[in-house]
């Protein structure tokens, strides 16, 4: 797991239970906008277990590194944390390092005691897209 994402793992786990909500809704703000000129969601994959609209796209680049967009609106501030966190805990990774995320991310966080299932899955199934885009673009 890259070392950025690694610490904020630390960081909820290390966490008392009533500050995670807090601390999760702070990632919301995390998301980089899509860049000027960005077609909207083409070549965009929606992630349809999500609750609301949320797009993703990693491209590995020619150095091996992971980029990644989202797009999720803002009404979703939860939604967009599990993006925020993704986007700064993974920037600058490998493809290698993201693939090594573990799927069970957001229960490693303690986030399934903070939100609902349904919240969680979502978040679960956007990190599943994101690995599986990654994985067909090494293969």
């Amino acid at each position: 797991m890259p070392s950025r994402l690694a610490e904020i793992v630390d960081e909820f786990v290390a966490a008392p239970r009533d500050v995670v909500l807090e601390m999760l809704l702070e990632y919301s703000d995390a998301v980089p906008p899509l860049p000027a000129g960005h077609p909207g969601h083409e070549g965009m994959e929606q992630v349809v277990e999500c609750q609301t609209p949320f797009f993703l796209r990693a491209e590995v680049t020619p150095e091996g590194t992971v980029d990644t967009l989202f797009d999720c609106p803002p009404e979703a501030p939860t939604t967009r944390a599990f993006a925020g966190i993704l986007a700064e805990g993974l920037a600058g990774a490998t493809a290698e390092q993201v693939l090594a995320v573990p799927d069970d991310l957001y229960q490693r966080m303690g986030l399934a005691q903070a939100i609902s299932p349904l919240r969680v899955r979502g978040g679960t199934a956007i990190l599943a897209r994101l690995k599986r885009q990654v994985r067909e673009q090494t293969a």
